[in-house]
């Protein structure tokens, strides 16, 4: 089903093409899918195609800007992600339009092939060396996700301080065991953030790339994906290059626990600007963090 192209958007998306190619001259638009912002593929009337994105209400208390952009460039250098052609300090962006392109689904990146192109990916980003000086710190971000959800007065779950003292007995023990390297991360590859477009996959949208374990990343395509224990196996052993041992599964589990816990805070961020869908994406993701909590207990 097609998403609504919004009227108050033409003029901005005229006003990027322009500041981007030097022209507003297109034949087509179309709106693309996104949680938060408002994206849109732009056809020219030369038949050239770009991706368009206006960035939505209330982002910029969630995003820095200037790192998304430094996190992007080093993915572009890589050849992760795809040329940008603007990028603006408040995250309005133009880029080519991946050609071919298929956006991945659940369904589609569970495919074995797909899983090793993801865990590739992964592991290019991850073993390039570069310190972005981008930090981040989980749970830094996870507090001031805290006070957005008490300064907009936003109900949070009854049990709430019980279950995040759960979640900081197990980083605490797992800090312990591991010793895990901060390397450059994209932190939410969910599956809209990849594109399969001439033979080869693409990881788009770096709003929240930034130093931290790696192990994260992996943890959130498995979850956003619902991996099977099969593909999560795949993925563990095309990313190590070796079969996982005990250690490498408690930290992927507890890695998966990381990241429920701050997509609950974030979507709960985001209620007083998207309402009910994002209270019912924090109800989800919380449930969840609970049954990987009592899953990390039984090992």
């Amino acid at each position: 089903m097609a998403r609504e192209i919004l009227p108050n958007d033409i003029p901005e998306i005229k006003k990027l093409l322009n500041l981007a190619l030097q022209t507003e001259d297109y034949a087509d638009i179309s709106r693309m899918g996104g949680l938060t912002n408002h994206t849109y593929k732009v056809t020219l009337k030369n038949g050239e195609e770009y991706v368009v994105r206006i960035p939505g209400e209330g982002t910029e208390e969630l995003i820095c800007r200037k790192d998304e952009i430094v996190s992007t460039k080093l993915a572009c250098d890589l050849g992760v992600d795809a040329p940008v052609l603007y990028f603006g300090e408040d995250g309005a962006k133009v880029t080519r339009y991946i050609k071919n392109a298929k956006t991945m689904s659940a369904k589609e990146i569970c495919k074995p092939l797909h899983i090793k192109q993801v865990a590739d990916i992964f592991k290019t980003m991850h073993s390039c060396k570069v310190d972005t000086k981008v930090p981040f710190e989980v749970f830094d971000i996870a507090e001031g996700y805290e006070k957005i959800v008490d300064e907009k007065k936003v109900p949070m779950f009854s049990d709430y301080s019980q279950i995040k003292s759960e979640v900081m007995r197990i980083k605490k023990e797992i800090d312990l065991a591991v010793k895990a390297e901060k390397v450059p991360c994209h932190n939410d590859p969910l599956c809209e953030n990849w594109v399969e477009g001439d033979g080869r996959m693409y990881l788009i949208d770096w709003e929240y790339a930034g130093m931290n374990d790696g192990m994260w990343d992996l943890a959130d395509v498995s979850i956003e994906a619902s991996f099977s224990k099969e593909s999560d196996r795949i993925l563990l052993e095309n990313y190590l290059g070796r079969t996982p041992d005990t250690n490498d599964m408690k930290h992927f589990l507890a890695s998966k626990i990381y990241v429920d816990f701050l997509w609950t805070l974030w979507a709960k961020a985001r209620v007083p600007y998207d309402g009910q869908p994002m209270e019912d994406w924090a109800a989800e993701r919380y449930a969840r963090l609970k049954n990987f909590i009592e899953e990390y207990n039984k090992i």
